[in-house]
């Protein structure tokens, strides 16, 4: 429960954090947390996922050192590694809910642009909720309601609003 609590807590403060790498390193330990939980309650395709999105943020960290035709197949790679997952763990239908959630936060984070990782949280949120939902893990279902909350909140604040502000300021 301790695993899905803390992986519960960084998701949340992840996207509430406006630096893009600030934010990277926070899912980091989002992704670890949620890979430890996974294995405890036996959700393999998840915790997979976990690990290879745990690996991914770490990778995109470094997005500046990276070359931009290099970074553009370090997304094609991760998506590949995605699909292979899924057909390795597959356990029926309710693997490709946390595939696609991964492969939309994957491209989400590989943008530069916060809001990005802002509406990954909204995705996220639905998709994987309704993963833990299925494996009954009701600490991590309420858990994503509150990021889709929070995301919905946060894209609206900064992203909507602040446009919206803009366009009037100009």
């Amino acid at each position: 429960m301790i695993f899905s609590v803390l992986a519960f807590l960084a998701v949340i403060v992840s996207i509430c954090i406006k630096d893009r790498k600030k934010s990277l390193y926070v899912q980091s330990l989002n992704c670890l947390f949620e890979a430890i939980y996974d294995v405890i309650i036996n959700a393999y395709t998840g915790a997979t996922l976990s690990i290879i999105n745990l690996i991914r943020t770490f990778i995109f960290i470094q997005k500046d050192k990276i070359k931009k035709l290099i970074y553009f197949f370090v997304l094609l790679i991760f998506l590949a590694i995605i699909i292979i997952n899924c057909i390795f763990t597959w356990s029926g239908l309710i693997s490709l809910l946390p595939t696609i959630g991964s492969m939309i936060r994957l491209y989400c984070l590989w943008q530069d642009n916060m809001k990005f990782v802002r509406i990954s949280g909204i995705t996220t949120g639905i998709l994987y909720g309704l993963y833990y939902l299925y494996y009954r893990s009701w600490f991590l279902v309420l858990g994503y309601i509150i990021l889709l909350i929070v995301g919905i909140c946060t894209v609206y604040k900064n992203d909507i609003k602040m446009q919206k502000y803009n366009k009037e300021v100009l």
